[in-house]
């Protein structure tokens, strides 16, 4: 068993550097074997654990006094049974791994989110997903999954064993354990058709039921100080794949969206009454293209930006009213925002602490560029977002305590019991779970 350590000093930051720790010690198991010994000498010694992907949570929930356990030796795809049309991968596999690997088999997963960085174990924890009218997050594609718990014991889980800890651990937070395995339904490789496009905020909201109900996949970013929107329909296609070219594909997703947003972005820090004219420059700058290709290469996209964000899932039908709620917040305050505001949808799930947990939701994310100071921003969203019983990604910053969530959340209950039971001692607590979930 490896054991590195974080950093010149020991601390471990989050990709947006929002979130710090000073583990004791940080393992890299090469086994589940080890990985198990390295719980159970945890609790010998008395620390707590947390396992730790890329860091692409905005939230405290990996952070950790004592053992940070990086799953990055566990990668790879364990087995493929194409009569099942299921995967099993390692938890510590980044999904632009698994994207790569399962396209050279013909392979896909139904939905995915708009980055690939992550981990499948952090992704899948902290309830990372996509945009879609009838397929979820990816968590929602999970069919099986492997823990280890508190006491060491290796938990099989699925609809048919441990079908109470699969109900749950589907998206845990890393309260119930360390996943080490995950087995997703995949499908025979297929294409998508997107069609980028330019369209007013009013047309988008009046017509959203429409434009939900047209399409497999529907998402827009409203461009805060304007009433431009860019929008994205991505829907199956019989063919041919007509990629981006590569040029076109440079200038708009790496020069435009990367290299120039981060530019104006640093103009927008240094002189904030620059970023209403900058935002309707922005606005206009992405042109309207349509292409077609395999599902990894549509859903996802580089975001080389650094920000901080916040997101909340709300009931879909109240969408139109909170977004028209929160521009007008923006529209009446001092508040400068220099980077576009996401949403999306999803069908309702089964899992128990799913934003889309019994319920057709629609995802409002704000965000704003790393070192731009955000509180004030984010709070008076939040308080926008929470009066439409909005409930918090899990991985992104908010202020929810458990007595909310309890609140939003039909089957908490069930989760916290669970949680008693599997980890009663508390192993795999931080600060950031003893708010969300209660002590």
């Amino acid at each position: 068993m490896s054991t590195t350590v974080s950093g010149k000093s020991g601390t471990w930051r989050n990709w947006a550097g929002n979130v710090t720790a000073r583990p004791a010690r940080e393992v890299t198991p090469a086994s589940v074997d080890e990985l198990r010994a390295a719980v159970l000498r945890a609790a010998e010694d008395g620390l707590r654990v947390k396992a730790v992907g890329t860091g692409h949570s905005f939230t405290a929930a990996a952070a950790t006094d004592g053992v940070l356990i990086s799953p990055r030796l566990l990668t790879g795809i364990r087995a493929i049974d194409r009569a099942a049309g299921t995967v099993t991968v390692e938890a510590g596999t980044p999904l632009r791994r698994l994207n790569v690997a399962l396209a050279r088999e013909g392979l896909s997963l139904a939905n995915m989110g708009d980055i690939m960085e992550q981990t499948v174990s952090g992704a899948t924890s902290t309830g990372t997903h996509g945009t879609g009218r009838d397929s979820a997050s990816i968590a929602a594609q999970i069919t099986g999954l492997e823990l280890v718990t508190a006491d060491g014991s290796l938990l099989i889980c699925s609809e048919r064993e441990n079908p109470e800890v699969f109900a749950a651990a589907r998206i845990g937070i890393g309260a119930l354990g360390v996943v080490t395995a995950l087995t997703f339904a995949v499908e025979p490789v297929f294409l998508l058709t997107a069609r980028e496009e330019p369209m007013p905020l009013d047309r988008v909201l009046a017509e959203f039921d429409r434009l939900w109900a047209e399409n497999e996949h529907f998402e827009f970013y409203w461009f805060p100080h304007t009433g431009n929107t860019n929008t994205k329909r991505n829907n199956r296609s019989a063919g041919p794949a007509r990629p981006v070219g590569r040029l076109n594909g440079w200038f708009q997703d790496e020069f435009l969206s990367n290299g120039v947003f981060q530019a104006v972005n640093w103009v927008g820090r240094a002189a904030p009454a620059t970023v209403p004219s900058i935002a309707r420059i922005s606005s206009r700058a992405l042109s309207a293209r349509t292409y077609t290709d395999i599902p990894y290469k549509v859903f996802t996209s580089p975001r080389r930006v650094r920000f901080v964000e916040m997101e909340y899932a709300v009931p879909r039908e109240a969408l139109v009213d909170t977004l028209r709620e929160i521009k007008a917040m923006i529209d009446r305050s001092p508040l400068r925002v220099s980077f576009p505001v996401e949403v999306r949808t999803a069908p309702a799930d089964d899992i128990a602490l799913s934003t889309a947990s019994g319920r057709d939701s629609a995802y409002i994310a704000i965000h704003m560029f790393r070192g731009t100071p955000y509180q004030a921003y984010f709070t008076a969203a939040e308080r926008i977002l929470t009066a439409h019983q909005g409930r918090p990604h899990w991985g992104k910053v908010h202020t929810r305590d458990a007595e909310y969530l309890a609140g939003v959340y039909p089957r908490f209950a069930e989760f916290t019991a669970l949680r008693d039971r599997l980890d009663p001692d508390r192993r795999f607590g931080n600060d950031y779970l003893r708010r969300v979930l209660g002590t």
